[in-house]
Protein backbone atom coordinates (compact mmCIF):
# COMPACT_ATOMS: atom_id res chain seq x y z
CA UNK A 1 0.00 0.00 0.00
CA UNK A 2 0.90 3.62 -0.98
CA UNK A 3 2.24 5.66 1.59
CA UNK A 4 1.21 9.65 2.07
CA UNK A 5 3.63 12.17 2.26
CA UNK A 6 3.63 15.91 2.94
CA UNK A 7 6.85 18.15 2.19
CA UNK A 8 7.10 21.32 4.01
CA UNK A 9 10.30 23.17 3.29
CA UNK A 10 11.08 26.58 4.24
CA UNK A 11 14.45 29.27 6.06
CA UNK A 12 15.24 28.46 9.72
CA UNK A 13 12.56 30.17 12.11
CA UNK A 14 9.68 30.08 9.99
CA UNK A 15 7.99 27.41 11.86
CA UNK A 16 7.98 24.09 9.93
CA UNK A 17 8.69 22.20 13.05
CA UNK A 18 6.36 22.85 15.50
CA UNK A 19 3.62 23.26 12.55
CA UNK A 20 4.02 20.28 10.89
CA UNK A 21 4.43 18.25 14.39
CA UNK A 22 0.68 19.27 15.07
CA UNK A 23 -0.38 18.96 11.89
CA UNK A 24 0.87 15.15 11.76
CA UNK A 25 -0.66 14.66 15.47
CA UNK A 26 -4.34 15.87 13.63
CA UNK A 27 -3.68 13.54 10.60
CA UNK A 28 -2.12 10.57 12.73
CA UNK A 29 1.08 10.56 10.14
CA UNK A 30 4.49 10.15 11.75
CA UNK A 31 6.36 13.49 12.44
CA UNK A 32 9.98 13.80 10.80
CA UNK A 33 11.73 16.78 11.97
CA UNK A 34 14.86 15.90 9.12
CA UNK A 35 16.31 19.04 10.49
CA UNK A 36 17.43 17.13 13.93
CA UNK A 37 19.10 14.45 12.07
CA UNK A 38 21.31 17.68 10.67
CA UNK A 39 21.97 19.13 13.80
CA UNK A 40 22.42 15.48 15.46
CA UNK A 41 25.15 15.21 12.55
CA UNK A 42 26.53 18.78 13.62
CA UNK A 43 26.73 17.61 17.12
CA UNK A 44 28.80 14.68 16.30
CA UNK A 45 31.41 16.66 14.07
CA UNK A 46 32.50 18.52 17.03
CA UNK A 47 34.28 15.41 18.25
CA UNK A 48 36.97 15.71 14.90
CA UNK A 49 39.19 18.76 14.37
CA UNK A 50 39.01 18.73 10.57
CA UNK A 51 36.69 18.51 8.42
CA UNK A 52 38.31 15.52 6.61
CA UNK A 53 38.54 12.86 9.91
CA UNK A 54 34.82 13.87 10.92
CA UNK A 55 33.85 12.74 6.74
CA UNK A 56 35.73 9.88 7.32
CA UNK A 57 34.01 8.71 10.51
CA UNK A 58 30.54 9.47 9.32
CA UNK A 59 29.55 6.58 7.79
CA UNK A 60 30.82 3.67 10.40
CA UNK A 61 30.52 6.04 13.85
CA UNK A 62 27.50 8.17 13.60
CA UNK A 63 24.59 6.07 14.18
CA UNK A 64 21.35 7.77 14.35
CA UNK A 65 17.75 7.19 15.38
CA UNK A 66 14.24 8.40 15.17
CA UNK A 67 12.05 7.36 18.46
CA UNK A 68 8.85 8.58 19.26
CA UNK A 69 7.83 8.84 22.84
CA UNK A 70 4.11 9.67 23.16
CA UNK A 71 3.60 11.32 19.92
CA UNK A 72 7.24 13.13 20.50
CA UNK A 73 10.21 12.62 18.41
CA UNK A 74 13.48 12.17 20.17
CA UNK A 75 16.88 11.96 17.88
CA UNK A 76 19.74 9.85 19.84
CA UNK A 77 22.92 9.66 18.56
CA UNK A 78 25.13 7.03 19.29
CA UNK A 79 22.61 5.37 21.80
CA UNK A 80 22.51 8.96 23.37
CA UNK A 81 19.38 11.38 23.72
CA UNK A 82 20.33 14.52 22.42
CA UNK A 83 17.32 15.69 21.67
CA UNK A 84 18.32 19.02 23.75
CA UNK A 85 21.37 19.51 23.02
CA UNK A 86 21.47 19.97 19.52
CA UNK A 87 18.96 23.29 20.02
CA UNK A 88 21.28 25.65 20.42
CA UNK A 89 23.41 28.73 17.82
CA UNK A 90 25.94 27.19 18.16
CA UNK A 91 24.80 23.36 16.42
CA UNK A 92 22.36 25.54 14.55
CA UNK A 93 25.33 27.54 12.48
CA UNK A 94 27.30 23.85 12.30
CA UNK A 95 24.03 22.12 10.87
CA UNK A 96 23.95 24.58 8.04
CA UNK A 97 27.45 24.71 7.64
CA UNK A 98 27.63 20.60 7.78
CA UNK A 99 24.49 20.01 5.38
CA UNK A 100 26.41 21.39 2.46
CA UNK A 101 28.61 18.71 2.00
CA UNK A 102 27.31 16.52 -0.56
CA UNK A 103 28.64 13.47 2.19
CA UNK A 104 26.78 14.23 4.76
CA UNK A 105 23.78 14.45 2.50
CA UNK A 106 24.18 11.30 1.21
CA UNK A 107 24.80 10.16 4.55
CA UNK A 108 21.36 11.35 5.51
CA UNK A 109 19.17 11.21 1.96
CA UNK A 110 18.50 7.26 2.49
CA UNK A 111 17.24 7.41 5.54
CA UNK A 112 14.89 10.03 5.23
CA UNK A 113 13.56 7.88 2.38
CA UNK A 114 12.94 4.97 4.29
CA UNK A 115 10.95 6.42 6.58
CA UNK A 116 8.79 7.65 3.59
CA UNK A 117 8.25 4.73 2.34
CA UNK A 118 7.51 2.57 5.57
CA UNK A 119 5.24 5.84 7.15
CA UNK A 120 2.23 8.25 6.31
CA UNK A 121 4.50 11.37 7.03
CA UNK A 122 4.66 14.74 7.10
CA UNK A 123 8.21 15.77 6.71
CA UNK A 124 10.27 18.99 6.83
CA UNK A 125 13.21 20.54 6.43
CA UNK A 126 14.69 22.35 3.30
CA UNK A 127 15.06 20.66 0.49
CA UNK A 128 12.14 17.72 1.14
CA UNK A 129 9.82 18.93 -1.82
CA UNK A 130 12.79 19.50 -4.20
CA UNK A 131 15.44 16.66 -3.57
CA UNK A 132 14.19 13.92 -0.54
CA UNK A 133 10.69 13.58 -1.57
CA UNK A 134 10.25 14.89 -5.19
CA UNK A 135 6.78 13.09 -6.04
CA UNK A 136 5.24 13.79 -2.29
CA UNK A 137 1.90 14.32 -2.28
CA UNK A 138 1.45 17.92 -1.28
CA UNK A 139 4.07 20.53 -1.01
CA UNK A 140 4.38 23.44 0.96
CA UNK A 141 6.67 26.47 1.44
CA UNK A 142 6.40 27.74 4.63
CA UNK A 143 8.45 31.20 5.25
CA UNK A 144 7.81 34.36 7.05
CA UNK A 145 10.50 37.68 7.27
CA UNK A 146 13.58 37.35 8.97
CA UNK A 147 12.70 40.04 11.57
CA UNK A 148 9.62 37.93 12.40
CA UNK A 149 11.55 34.34 12.85
CA UNK A 150 14.52 36.85 14.75
CA UNK A 151 11.67 37.62 16.90
CA UNK A 152 9.64 34.39 17.31
CA UNK A 153 12.95 33.26 18.35
CA UNK A 154 14.17 35.28 20.76
CA UNK A 155 10.51 35.20 22.60
CA UNK A 156 11.76 31.23 23.17
CA UNK A 157 14.97 32.08 24.13
CA UNK A 158 14.73 35.32 26.49
CA UNK A 159 14.36 33.73 29.92
CA UNK A 160 17.53 31.37 29.14
CA UNK A 161 20.60 32.14 30.81
CA UNK A 162 23.53 33.57 28.34
CA UNK A 163 20.34 34.39 26.01
CA UNK A 164 21.58 35.94 22.81
CA UNK A 165 19.73 39.44 21.85
CA UNK A 166 17.69 39.96 19.10
CA UNK A 167 20.30 41.56 16.97
CA UNK A 168 22.28 38.85 17.17
CA UNK A 169 19.20 36.38 16.31
CA UNK A 170 18.55 38.15 13.30
CA UNK A 171 22.20 38.41 12.22
CA UNK A 172 22.17 34.42 12.48
CA UNK A 173 18.87 33.89 10.82
CA UNK A 174 19.92 36.13 7.88
CA UNK A 175 23.06 34.24 7.69
CA UNK A 176 21.36 30.75 7.69
CA UNK A 177 19.44 31.81 5.34
CA UNK A 178 22.16 33.04 3.18
CA UNK A 179 24.43 29.72 3.49
CA UNK A 180 20.85 27.73 2.71
CA UNK A 181 20.21 29.31 0.21
CA UNK A 182 23.57 29.46 -1.65
CA UNK A 183 24.56 26.24 -1.58
CA UNK A 184 25.95 24.50 -4.42
CA UNK A 185 24.11 20.96 -3.13
CA UNK A 186 20.03 20.97 -3.00
CA UNK A 187 19.39 24.53 -1.90
CA UNK A 188 16.85 25.65 -0.27
CA UNK A 189 14.15 26.85 -2.87
CA UNK A 190 10.70 26.50 -3.05
CA UNK A 191 9.46 23.73 -5.75
CA UNK A 192 7.52 24.00 -8.63
CA UNK A 193 4.42 22.47 -7.59
CA UNK A 194 4.77 23.90 -3.73
CA UNK A 195 1.92 26.01 -2.55
CA UNK A 196 3.35 29.05 -0.34
CA UNK A 197 2.34 30.20 3.09
CA UNK A 198 4.29 33.46 4.41
CA UNK A 199 3.17 33.28 8.24
CA UNK A 200 4.69 36.41 8.90
CA UNK A 201 1.14 37.95 9.95
CA UNK A 202 -0.88 34.04 10.54
CA UNK A 203 -0.88 32.71 13.95
CA UNK A 204 0.16 29.37 14.64
CA UNK A 205 -3.31 27.49 14.60
CA UNK A 206 -3.92 29.80 11.37
CA UNK A 207 -1.12 27.90 9.45
CA UNK A 208 -2.61 24.76 10.52
CA UNK A 209 -5.96 25.53 9.53
CA UNK A 210 -4.71 26.36 6.11
CA UNK A 211 -2.69 23.34 5.82
CA UNK A 212 -5.33 20.63 7.02
CA UNK A 213 -7.41 22.58 4.54
CA UNK A 214 -5.12 21.95 1.93
CA UNK A 215 -5.10 18.34 2.43
CA UNK A 216 -8.51 17.82 2.75
CA UNK A 217 -8.86 19.49 -0.44
CA UNK A 218 -6.31 17.66 -2.22
CA UNK A 219 -5.35 14.20 -0.59
CA UNK A 220 -7.82 11.22 -0.82
CA UNK A 221 -7.35 10.07 3.07
CA UNK A 222 -10.42 7.94 2.78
Amino acid sequence: MKTINIAIDGPAGAGKSSIAREVASQLGFVYVDTGALYRATALFSLEYSTQEEFLRALEDDCHLELKYFGGTQCIFLNGDNVTEKIRTPEISMKASEISALPEVRAFLLETQKDIAREFNVIMDGRDIGTVVLPDADLKIFLTASAEERASRRYLELEDKPDAPTYEQLLEEIKQRDYNDTHRKIAPLKCAKDAVRIDSTTMGFHEVCEEIMDLVEDRLDLE
